[in-house]
Order: structure tokens, then C-alpha cells, then sequence
């Protein structure tokens, strides 16, 4: 191979690895501004230790049981080794056809392995206690995560059925999302929310800052997507960045237009909601839309988001982020427009699509409920009634993110 073009096709991927990074600041800052502000400290550092827990998670054992050889092509399980063991050929351009090194390879992924955990803070934020988020967090993005990637990433057997999910509407995002449902169901839903039959708000500190957020997210989205095509191929890099900003523009326009029809107000929110959704609901066929396609799966995401939001109200199910509704109903829809739209569009492909979604929820939600039941059982899954009242950050961190929120001022 041409070495200008290894070397083009992996800086491509470590600027994609970049971009990935700097999604965890965008997820940061969305959760911390639509949760109130005593609580901000907590969801901060939650943020930081899961990226701190997936990336050395993922290197000790994630990376080997995601893509364990194809020994194991096929397979539901499979194992390499302990740690990072770099091949003769890993830093060559004989590795992986000349598109990246062993190490570029490896942290791609590693930006995606803490995202799946990600979702699941924003889901039971203000309520959970921390050392069981941190435990919790430890196992799912350890182990869960990494054995459902490999079953369509790592030769499994969903790769071998035929399943398709070029970056992960299902993989990640999906994978994060029934592990917060599960989470809010066994967590119930905070003070407040739900009293004398009535749902009330509780208006996150900042929209401000969960723009900032949405927008950092859409800017990353450009490195997850654009980053799995694993190449810098210039067709189909360029078609990924653009089928991905017109779902996220369709996302956030569908959100709107059916927030303002069913409850006559502009809020944003739900806006930023539906650019989030479109980007989910396009992961699992960015490389396979076309620009009508794409527009089409992200005015749905923005539709489905509206009517989850409220759905999940309904059965007193308390999402502080909105996270079930963007990252499972839409990972859900988008995976499944993979079989109604675009290249592959057929009623064979939408059959896999549905296996592959079935296989990795009812795998999801059991692992996940062993999990966190057994710390409910155990260490306990919420503060007490005085610590999520006077806030996570005095209880759990003995600090407040805000002055005018400082302790003990003189």
C-alpha cells in the first residue's frame, strides 16, 4: 500500500478519535444542564469516572473480548487475551489492510466503550448513590459492552446472520439505553416528580449549558460516524458527514414541529432532544442512505422523541436527560431503518435487524438487572430521602459546583 495513503487514513482516525473524545464533554454538559444545580459536582464526576473506567476497562479485557480473532468468527463468546497485545504487523500499513495501526484501532474504540455508560448517568441522575453507579459502571462497560460488540463487530454470530449497524445505533447506543431503563425502573423516580397523580417538571439549572452540550455532541457525532467507516475513503466518508448532519437537522426540525402542535410551546429542549435522536436513529445506516433517506429516519427520530418523552411519563418513569427516548427508541428505529431504507432495504434485512435488536436487549436488560439488583440488594442503588433533598454534591462530595451553593461561607 501507499504509505502517504496509511498515513492519510490514519490521521483520519486519530482526528475521529478526537472528535469521539470530546463528546464526553458534550454528554457532561447536557446532563449537568437539564438536572439542577445542586447536583452538579456529582454528574461531573460520574462523567470523568467513566471515561477514567472504560478506557482502562476496555484495555485490560474490552478490546480482547470485542475482537477476540477469528477463531471465534460466529460465535456468541470469545476471549484473546489479558491487555493489549500488539501484533508483529500492528504498526504497519499491513495491519488492517493499511486503513490504521493496532494502537489507532484500539483507542477508536476504547472513545466508544464509556459512551454506554454515559447514557446510562443522565438516566438516573440526582438519585443514584455513587459507589454503586461506579461498580455498575465498571461491569458493563468491562464486560457487557464489549461481548455484545463482538457479536456484530468481532465476527459473532449477528455478524454471520447478516446484521447491520455500521456505528452503533443498536451497539452503543442501545446497549446504554436498555441498561437505563432497567436502572429507572429498580431506582423509581426522584422526589417530586410524580405527586397527588401529577407529573411535574423539574426544570434542569442550564439550558445554556445543554445547548453547549447538544452542539459539542453533533460536532463529535462527525468523528463516530465518520470515524467507522475506517478509512479515509473520500466517497464514502463524505456521504457518512452528510447523511448524519442532515438526520440531526430533521431530528431536531421533527421534535419541534410536533412539540409545538401537541403542546403549543417552543421548548427547546425537546428541539435539542430531536437533533440527538436524528444522529442516533442514523448510526446504524450512515454509510447505506442517501439524502432523502437520511432526512426521512431523522424527522421520525424527532417524532418518536416527543411521543417516548411522554410515554415514559405515563408509567412514572422518571429520565431527567431524556436519555431512554434518545438512545433506545431511537437506537431501536434507526437500527431498524437499516431494513426499510437504503442499500440493504428488504423484509430479509429488517428480519436480522430484529434479531440483532432482540438478541442484545433481552442480553442487556438481564445482565444489567443481575447487576444493578444485586447492589440494590447489597450496598443499596439510591442516596437517602435528606441527600437527594439537600443535593448529591454536599452528601457525596462535601463541595458545591457554584458559589452561591458553597458550604460553610463566611
Amino acid at each position: 500500500m501507499d504509505y502517504a495513503v496509511f498515513t492519510t487514513n490514519n490521521l483520519w482516525m486519530m482526528i475521529c478519535i478526537a472528535l469521539v473524545f470530546i463528546m464526553h464533554l458534550g454528554f457532561s454538559l447536557l446532563e449537568i444542564g437539564l438536572t439542577r444545580a445542586k447536583n452538579t459536582i456529582n454528574i461531573l464526576f460520574k462523567n470523568v469516572m467513566i471515561l477514567i473506567i472504560g478506557i482502562l476497562s476496555y484495555t485490560l479485557v474490552g478490546f480482547s473480548l470485542m475482537y477476540p480473532g477469528e477463531t471465534f468468527s460466529g460465535a456468541v463468546f470469545g476471549f484473546s487475551n489479558l491487555g493489549l497485545l500488539l501484533p508483529s504487523n500492528g504498526l504497519s500499513a499491513d495491519y488492517a489492510d493499511g486503513a490504521y495501526t493496532f494502537y489507532t484501532d484500539f483507542l477508536f474504540q476504547a472513545m466508544f466503550a464509556a459512551t454506554a455508560a454515559t447514557i446510562v448517568s443522565g438516566a438516573v441522575a440526582e438519585r443514584i448513590k455513587l459507589s454503586s453507579f461506579l461498580i455498575f459502571s465498571i461491569l458493563y462497560v468491562g464486560f457487557i459492552y464489549p461481548i455484545t460488540g463482538m457479536w456484530k463487530w468481532g465476527g459473532g454470530f449477528l455478524d454471520t446472520i447478516g446484521f447491520y449497524d455500521f456505528a452503533g445505533s443498536t451497539l452503543v447506543h442501545s446497549v446504554g439505553g436498555w441498561a437505563a431503563l432497567v436502572s429507572i425502573i429498580l431506582l423509581g423516580a426522584r422526589i417530586g416528580k410524580f405527586k397527588e397523580g401529577k407529573i411535574s417538571v423539574i426544570p434542569g439549572h442550564s439550558i445554556p449549558l445543554a445547548t453547549v452540550g447538544v452542539f459539542l455532541l453533533w460536532f463529535g457525532w462527525f468523528g463516530f460516524n465518520g470515524g467507522s467507516v475506517l478509512s479515509a475513503d473520500p466517497a464514502t466518508t463524505s456521504l457518512v458527514l452528510v447523511t448524519t448532519c442532515i438526520a440531526a437537522s430533521a431530528g431536531g426540525l421533527g421534535a419541534f414541529v410536533v412539540s409545538y402542535l401537541r403542546y403549543r410551546d417552543n421548548d427547546l429542549s425537546m428541539i435539542l432532544n430531536g437533533v440527538l435522536g436524528g444522529l442516533v436513529g442514523i448510526t446504524a445506516g450512515a454509510d447505506l442512505m442517501g439524502v432523502i433517506d437520511a432526512l426521512v429516519i431523522g424527522f421520525i427520530a424527532g417524532v418518536l422523541i416527543v411521543f417516548a418523552v411522554a410515554f415514559l411519563d405515563s408509567l412514572r418513569l422518571d429520565d431527567p436527560v431524556g436519555a431512554i427516548s434518545v438512545h433506545l427508541v431511537c437506537g431501536i428505529w434507526g437500527t431498524l431503518a437499516v431494513g426499510i431504507f437504503g442499500e440493504l432495504a428488504g423484509w430479509s434485512q429488517l428480519l436480522n435487524q430484529f434479531i440483532g435488536i432482540f438478541s442484545v436487549g433481552l442480553f442487556c436488560v438481564a445482565s444489567s438487572f443481575f447487576i444493578l439488583f444485586g447492589l440494590k440488594k447489597s450496598i443499596g442503588l439510591r442516596v437517602t430521602k435528606t441527600e437527594e433533598i439537600e443535593g448529591l454534591d454536599a452528601h457525596e462530595h462535601g463541595t458545591a459546583a457554584y458559589t452561591s451553593l458553597g458550604m460553610n461561607e463566611s
